[in-house]
């Protein structure tokens, strides 16, 4: 059982760094694919296997792989969007937990608006997070951070959250059958 869950944890921290290739480059924040992958490792995984697969991918990145968007290094987590960065952890403990309620629900619809509210609810996080921080590292107003760091991203992250709900809904009991 243990071997299955180390598996999925390499595989979601696969699909974020994937995820943070699949990128349109947008200064200062490029729009990415991670934030899906560390959603959905969330909802399929729970918190343990999404908060330890999100650590590897963040870890990997600040000893200087190059699995952030922009590279590798510390730099980038102390950089502009570092702090969308850092969020993506308490992101994946939120998510996370609405992987850790399908055990007890059965109704797909039920597990897909849980998935949707504590995916709306990393989503927030990573926004609460990240948008202070460029603001801060870059010395802008709250108008500009809020323009430059949220506005651009809503649509794409709102279609991110429905397709990460929709998968989980999907997989989940795939997933359920596998983790037993």
């Amino acid at each position: 059982m243990q071997y299955k869950r180390l598996l999925l944890t390499s595989l979601f921290s696969a699909l974020i760094i994937i995820g943070a290739y699949l990128r349109f480059p947008l200064p200062p924040v490029p729009i990415t694919l991670q934030t899906l992958f560390v959603l959905l490792a969330g909802m399929l995984g729970g918190t343990r296997i999404a908060i330890s697969s999100t650590a590897i991918y963040l870890l990997l990145g600040a000893v200087g792989l190059p699995v952030f968007s922009s590279g590798g290094g510390l730099g980038n987590l102390i950089g502009p969007t570092g702090g969308f960065l850092l969020a993506l952890l308490p992101a994946a403990l939120i998510s996370g937990i609405a992987g850790n309620f399908p055990r007890k629900v059965e109704r797909p619809k039920t597990y897909f608006t849980l998935c949707l509210v504590f995916g709306l609810a990393a989503t927030l996080v990573i926004y609460l997070i990240g948008v202070p921080f460029l603001k801060y590292n870059r010395s802008l107003s709250w108008s500009v951070a809020i323009q430059a760091g949220m506005l651009p991203f809503l649509i794409g992250d709102f279609i991110k959250l429905f397709a990460a709900a929709q998968l989980a809904r999907l997989f989940h009991p795939r997933i359920t059958q596998l983790l037993g």
